[in-house]
């Protein structure tokens, strides 16, 4: 096993990574910009370095300081979390080249599946059905515009090398394409440092489901179910749960075949998750695969009781699956809100500032991946993702309630986030009697926003018994270290004087 693990990235995945290390055994390596030096995942960290500036095209894109800083601290191996490098063909043949060990898939799975377009052409020549769209990406602008006509409007374009939303633009009719495509580019170079983009056909009332699966070194493949991912916001994901209360059993065991055969089809070796588009009569199609550990992982892991960043860990080290496909199963119904940095009632626009008060529930059932604390500064550089709130319960009504709850708990104060967001929709009646689809946020927007409104009340009442708490406890705090000095000793104080001067 691995003594050294370097976590190529930051906030609250580098965070996760490193605690299922530090259970393991295994010393951890963290690298971080300058804007942050004191971040929870340095601090953490059994060794942290420098590598850049703030900007992530000069610090966490920067896969050759990345690789120095794995060769100065001897790490064994590079775990890259999710976003900035984790689906970089160049960076996963670079790691490997340097003798040591990538944790995720070789570089020519990442190369076939990262790449969006690339990954529908491999996909055309297996049985998994396909979203209609190009099998190339867009190099000229009016031929993909004659094509986006043939396909029919409305279109979305998409990033061929990178995913969670970003460089994606749906496009109703033909006077927006151009604009929409260049708009895409820039993003997608921005977000991955790849501007390209291609075309895929938007499918009315779809439902977002992935499946999550595991492949070792040895030709064994799993998928450990599937996640409902429909709720989304600038085809960003906000919440996520397992099962999905669209699938019939039969559905789900249809699809999770596809999405083997689709590991298989590439050679997949590690965590993996096939995402697939699901119309209102059930026809599924393939939509790309994302070749690394997904931000909704929790979600898997709290249903089947996996620890997925163990399972990476031990495949990258050449060992077999410790289980098969018939000892799969889930137990209960888990959901995971993600809690961003984000004005939901001003069409979600970033939030940066320091975090004033900070007040995370806990609880049976209730569990929070974050990387944040009180006075901590939420910089303008970085995803605004701050964690993820995840419940598990017996029932999907159970779990609900759960993450009613827990969210009511939550406070956030000196920034906006999405807690109150996701608290409205968790209570809204056509998300808790399900099945919904990835229109509920424009279908439901305006009830959703009247519930943010009348929610402001509960949150100052929530935000005043946490700033009572906070006030008291440094009340304690200073009565403790008054009665502290009181009862040192002269020669103590004295010298606590001299050290002063």
């Amino acid at each position: 096993m691995f003594k050294k693990i370097l976590v190529a990235n930051r906030g609250e995945i580098a965070l996760r990574v490193m605690r299922t290390c530090r259970e393991m055994g295994i010393e951890v390596v963290a690298v971080f910009s300058e804007a942050d030096r004191t971040a929870p995942h340095v601090l953490f960290a059994d060794e942290a370095y420098l590598i850049g500036p703030a900007p992530a095209s000069e610090s966490y894109l920067r896969w050759d300081n990345i690789l120095e800083v794995a060769r100065r601290s001897q790490t064994d191996a590079i775990h890259p979390g999710y976003g900035f490098l984790s689906e970089n063909t160049e960076f996963a043949q670079q790691v490997t080249e340097a003798d040591i060990v990538f944790i995720g898939p070789p570089a020519e799975a990442i190369k076939t599946m990262g790449d969006k377009t690339m990954a529908r052409q491999s996909m055309l020549q297996t049985d998994v059905p396909v979203v209609p769209g190009t099998e190339e990406p867009i190099s000229d602008v009016e031929q993909a515009l004659k094509v986006a006509e043939d396909i029919g409007f409305p279109v979305l374009i998409k990033a061929a090398g990178g995913g969670g939303g970003k460089g994606m633009r749906i496009v109703e009719s033909a006077k927006t394409f151009a604009d929409s495509v260049a708009k895409a580019q820039r993003e997608s170079q921005s977000a991955f440092g790849d501007g390209r983009v291609y075309i895929e056909k938007y499918l009315e009332e779809p439902h977002h489901i992935e499946f999550q699966i595991l492949a070792d070194q040895h030709g064994h493949v799993i998928h450990l179910n599937e996640r409902e991912c429909s709720i989304q916001r600038r085809y960003q994901k906000v919440i996520e749960e397992s099962p999905s209360p669209f699938l019939n059993p039969e559905l789900r065991e249809q699809m999770g075949r596809a999405a083997v055969e689709t590991a298989r089809s590439c050679n997949y070796v590690g965590a993996g998750t096939v995402e697939f588009l699901v119309d209102k009569h059930k026809n599924f199609y393939f939509l790309e695969m994302n070749t690394r550990l997904q931000v909704e992982h929790p979600v898997t892991e709290m249903i089947t009781g996996t620890d997925l960043v163990a399972e990476q860990i031990r495949i990258a080290d050449g060992q077999v699956l410790s289980m098969k496909q018939t000892d799969i199963s889930s137990t209960g119904h888990a959901i995971e809100c993600r809690i961003y940095a984000e004005d939901a009632a001003h069409d979600f626009t970033p939030s940066t500032g320091k975090i004033s008060m900070l007040q995370i529930p806990d609880g049976t059932g209730t569990r929070f991946d974050g990387a944040i604390r009180q006075g901590l500064e939420i910089t303008p550089y970085y995803d605004p993702l701050l964690g993820k709130l995840v419940c598990w319960a017996e029932d999907r009504e159970s779990a609900l309630n759960r993450a009613e709850r827990a969210l009511r708990e939550f406070y956030i104060g000196g920034i906006e986030t999405t807690i109150q967001f996701c608290r409205a929709v968790i209570r809204h009646p056509v998300f808790r009697h399900g099945p919904y689809d990835t229109h509920f946020y424009a279908t439901h927007k305006v009830e959703l926003m009247e519930q943010l409104s009348r929610s402001s009340d509960e949150v100052q009442i929530v935000a005043g018994a946490t700033l009572f708490q906070h006030r008291e406890q440094l009340k304690l705090s200073s009565q403790s270290e008054s009665s502290t000095t009181a009862t040192r000793s002269n020669w103590v104080q004295a010298q606590q004087k001299r050290v002063r001067r």
